[in-house]
């Protein structure tokens, strides 16, 4: 999965680490981006990579938790 904001497009950006010496060597800034499950403007559920500037500033909506359906217990096996 690409390092890009699913709501701003945010990318990761280059440039160099300079040392005390001046010497450069290549390097990348990498969004702060987190795996969330939103709802789509469909209604759909789905899970996306979103940079934090987006989640405070509130564009997405957060999916709300699954729940479980009566009788089905998580983890548990009929024996």
């Amino acid at each position: 999965m690409a390092r890009v904001c699913y709501v701003c497009g945010k990318r990761p950006h280059t440039g160099n680490n300079v040392s005390h010496a001046h010497n450069k060597t290549k390097r990348r800034w990498l969004p702060n981006l987190q795996t969330v499950k939103i709802i789509t403007s469909e209604g759909d559920r789905r899970r996306v990579r979103v940079c934090t500037t987006c989640i405070k500033g509130g564009r997405i909506v957060k999916a709300p938790p699954m729940r479980v359906a009566d009788g089905v217990a998580e983890g548990v096996a009929d024996g």
